[in-house]
């Protein structure tokens, strides 16, 4: 059983749209997607779709920072 702090800890680690990458480059899981239930992925996920909307109304082209850094990812450039 986790704290109410701890959860939402780990309910802001998983919403968030950095992830590490290997050596390799390739995208690395969120080990802290493992220590919530359904109810607190759930509670991520909503979470995550609020601060992907919240970084858009703020970006002058409306892209969320995911979304540039797909585009920058394709168009060959680097973080």
């Amino acid at each position: 059983m986790t704290t109410r702090q701890e959860h939402d800890a780990l309910v802001e680690t998983v919403a968030s749209a950095w992830r590490s990458r290997d050596p390799q480059g390739r995208i690395q899981s969120v080990a802290a997607w493992h220590d919530l239930d359904e109810a607190g992925r759930l509670e991520a996920y909503e979470a995550g779709c609020l601060e992907r909307l919240m970084e858009a109304a703020l970006d002058v082209r409306r892209l969320s920072a995911t979304a540039h850094v797909v585009l920058s990812r394709i168009m060959g450039e680097r973080e």
